[in-house]
């Protein structure tokens, strides 16, 4: 309803706080947000009749803010050098403020963010393939994705299914915490992927190798989506995209199906550096 994958567990995890009674009238909705999960959690809470405040980096695109304000919600911009933490920890000062009024669901935390992919977006992948599908490659921000729908296949379904996230280049902190190294995020231009930190929603026994995508290659990539194959995408969607090509050409996965998720629309980056000098 919002054009993202996001919109499953925005609506997934309104709909487990007010089952378990956290979330009921005259309550407040805070979130920290890249923008897909905040427009997804705008939409329901204008539809349910919550008032909701978003904190997101600065960084993120005019579009993402617009949208979001269309939607009625209040949107707090954070310090972009501080990525998805500085986000973060703005929510958590405001719920600490006045914890009776305010209710953060917590899409890096929430159980129900994996959950809602397990039973729908698995399930949808299985029928459309005819459970004909070997290789995921999703871009990883909550793990969400990745780890609900690599769940389905293994555990309701008995069948492999090898699993590869997508990470920036520039902040590859899976790669850093699956080799036991110190964690160093970096500043870089996929919005939606590379939170900085390992979100709890990402169960890292899912994942069965880690790829690095740069800035430059996920924008090409999107763009070549659009001009290509009139798949008109967002930059991390060109970023999965650029990974699922180049697993492709690999010998070792020659005559797979390879399933990739592309999350948003490109519509919703039309000013940012992914059409960059594209309308001069």
């Amino acid at each position: 309803p919002a054009y993202s994958v996001k919109c499953r567990i925005g609506a997934a995890m309104v709909w487990d706080a007010e089952k378990r009674g956290i979330l009921k009238p005259g309550k407040e909705l805070v979130e920290p947000t890249s923008g897909n999960t905040g427009i997804a959690l705008a939409f329901v809470a204008a539809a349910r009749g919550y008032p909701l405040t978003l904190t997101m980096p600065e960084t993120m695109s005019i579009e993402r803010r617009k949208v979001l304000q269309v939607f009625g919600a209040k949107l707090i911009l954070t310090e972009g050098p501080l990525g998805m933490k500085g986000a973060i920890a703005k929510a958590e000062e405001l719920v600490a403020s006045d914890p009776e009024r305010y209710v953060m669901l917590q899409q890096f935390k929430n159980p129900a963010n994996p959950d809602i992919h397990e039973k729908t977006t698995g399930p949808e992948i299985w029928e459309d393939t005819g459970g004909n599908v070997d290789v995921l490659v999703s871009g990883v921000g909550t793990g969400g994705t990745i780890t609900g729908v690599s769940r389905y296949f293994e555990k309701q379904r008995n069948k492999p299914l090898y699993s590869v996230a997508v990470e920036p280049a520039h902040s590859p902190v899976i790669t850093q915490k699956l080799a036991g190294q110190e964690l160093k995020p970096g500043p870089h231009k996929i919005q939606g992927i590379g939170a900085g930190f390992i979100p709890d929603t990402l169960d890292l026994s899912c994942v069965d190798r880690v790829e690095q995508v740069t800035n430059e290659e996920s924008i090409e990539m999107a763009r070549r989506l659009a001009r290509e194959e009139g798949i008109l995408a967002g930059i991390s969607c060109g970023a999965a995209a650029a990974v699922a090509v180049r697993l492709a050409k690999d010998p070792e996965f020659q005559g797979k199906t390879i399933v990739v998720i592309l999350p948003d629309s490109g519509e919703r980056y039309l000013t940012s550096v992914l059409f960059e000098g594209m309308f001069e």
